[in-house]
């Protein structure tokens, strides 16, 4: 068995600047890899899960992201005091940051990332999309440039025709993203985009493009070195979104055969080549009911959905992107990518899907995850977590393997009715409706998938009074009555807490009225309460 050296390395300590389930993943890649891991803190994740399972963790600041995980100079003072070498971003946060990347290479610190000349090419929306179409990359009919006043959009959406989509032009992440059908409704949409973009990217820039409808979101995988090598890793299915951002991803694509995949990922590998891209990414492309594509963007970080091609593949793409960073090749070839099976993923997020996905905050009580054959967590969930408001709601990933499609439905059902999250409302209902929807069995799907059939179940439920109301009345009893595995979790939680309570009176001196008292007289008397 090969054993990976890390000892020449320029670097052997990597600081994660990032929270939650992304650092706990890259954290066991380090640890998997010999490397020391770093985690850094804001006041309200000092008892966060990555803090635990890192070599060291830092405090950066107070919980607001633009004091802590936003603030460029505390994290480089962070890896300075910690004497990290490489600095991996995760996603979100800093991780598509080109200022931060110069910061780094300022201090001499390794980015885990593209460079910042590649991170501004495709991270300005417009420019990547002059650079795809110059690559012969097919593009969305659309502005060539950001530059435009509101009338000259007004004019621009007429040319182009309805319905259309306005984008910020700094950012992505399903921010800044509005659907226009109407020319009368074009005034508000722009204002409403213009000012979502500058709220999240500081940037109120907006561009125009031809909405294609009904579509698919279809992602390519793609990792590059430095010694010129670029390499695909087949595609992604994203087309299950709300607002614009992904709930339940998917490898491969149902959509997709063999003709059409590779003409996605050779446009995108000749894109790639283009740009002198290095390390991981993805190009993100919309499909048409015509099976054309279109290019959308390159992500240039990891994805959240990556598990998804890792199962599918047999690559470890955290690791591979360390790799990079020092300076080594890949240690595979496109001969050696593989598809075999069907992977699933359902993001976790504490989301209320019942209330238009509104973001939900609480302390998780009690939590059972899911395990057995084909089944991966990558979590950042422990019993006792205070859900912040601060941050992205996403709590965990399942991800779900199977020898085909069927066999991962079958095991992410079966995973899902594991999953109990108590003390947080959570996206766990609408995944599990999910599962079993006949159109996202059969694999017809669409980016307008959630609101054609999750969003307008209480439309059709109104012209159903008197079924509904029953409905209603059902499923509040239902909810009363706890099934088997919910009531053994809730047990086991309460278990647990009184075993940590007591375990607390144990170790600490108990007094009453100033004066030292028996801590085994305490228990004593608790055991007699709870015989009564």
């Amino acid at each position: 068995m090969h054993i990976i050296s890390t000892n020449n390395w320029p670097f052997q300590k990597v600081l994660i600047a990032n929270r939650g389930e992304i650092a706990v993943r890259i954290i066991r890649a380090c640890s998997e890899l010999g490397l020391t891991s770093v985690a850094v803190y804001s006041d309200i994740d000092r008892n966060a899960l990555h803090v635990r399972m890192a070599d060291e963790a830092y405090h950066i600041g107070p919980s607001q992201a633009a004091k802590s995980y936003l603030h460029i100079p505390t994290i480089i003072q962070a890896a300075k005091r910690s004497g990290a070498q490489a600095i991996h971003p995760g996603y979100g946060f800093l991780s598509e940051n080109a200022m931060f990347v110069e910061a780094c290479s300022d201090e001499g610190l390794i980015f885990v990332g593209p460079m910042a000349t590649v991170q501004r090419a495709v991270g300005e929306k417009t420019a990547a999309r002059s650079t795809a179409q110059v690559a012969g990359v097919p593009i969305v009919p659309g502005a060539m440039t950001d530059m435009v006043d509101d009338e000259g959009i007004e004019h621009l959406a007429e040319r182009i025709g309805y319905p259309l989509l306005l984008k910020a032009a700094a950012g992505g992440g399903g921010k800044g993203i509005r659907f226009v059908r109407d020319p009368k409704d074009l005034p508000s949409a722009l204002r409403t985009a213009r000012s979502e973009a500058r709220s999240a990217f500081g940037d109120d820039r907006v561009y125009v493009e031809k909405a294609i409808y009904p579509a698919r979101h279809i992602e390519v995988q793609f990792i590059a070195d430095t010694h010129g090598n670029v390499v695909h890793l087949g595609e992604r299915e994203c087309s299950i979104q709300r607002r614009h951002q992904k709930l339940v991803e998917e490898c491969p694509s149902p959509a997709l055969d063999e003709e059409l995949r590779h003409r996605m990922t050779a446009a995108t590998v000749n894109l790639i080549r283009a740009i002198s891209y290095v390390n991981a990414g993805t190009a993100e492309y919309l499909l048409g009911p015509d099976r054309k594509f279109y290019f959308l963007e390159v992500n240039a970080r990891i994805q959240v959905e990556h598990p998804v091609t890792e199962l599918c593949t047999g690559i470890d793409l955290v690791q591979e992107q360390l790799r990079v960073a020092a300076g080594l090749p890949l240690s595979f070839t496109q001969r050696q990518v593989q598809l075999r099976g069907a992977a699933i993923e359902c993001r976790i997020s504490a989301e209320d899907p019942e209330n238009r996905f509104l973001p939900a905050t609480g302390t998780v009580q009690v939590l059972q995850e899911p395990s057995g054959p084909g089944v991966r967590i990558d979590s950042g969930l422990y019993p006792g977590l205070q859900v912040p408001l601060f941050y992205d709601p996403l709590l965990s990933k399942l991800i779900v393997w199977g020898r085909d499609r069927t066999q991962a439905i079958a095991r992410m059902r079966r995973a899902l009715a594991e999953y109990q999250v108590m003390g947080v409302r959570t996206t766990l209902p609408f995944d599990r409706w999910l599962m079993e929807h006949p159109r996202f069995i059969n694999g017809d799907l669409s980016t307008d998938f959630v609101a054609e059939e999750w969003e307008s179940r209480k439309e059709h439920a109104s012209h159903h009074g008197h079924v509904a109301h029953v409905e209603k009345e059902e499923s509040e009893k239902a909810e009363e009555m706890l099934s088997p595995s919910q009531l053994a979790a809730l047990v086991g939680g309460l278990l647990l807490q009184e075993q940590v309570k007591e375990e607390k009176l144990r170790r600490r001196p108990a007094f009453e009225n100033g004066i030292e008292t028996s801590r085994w007289r305490d228990v004593g008397r608790k055991e007699g309460l709870r015989r009564m």
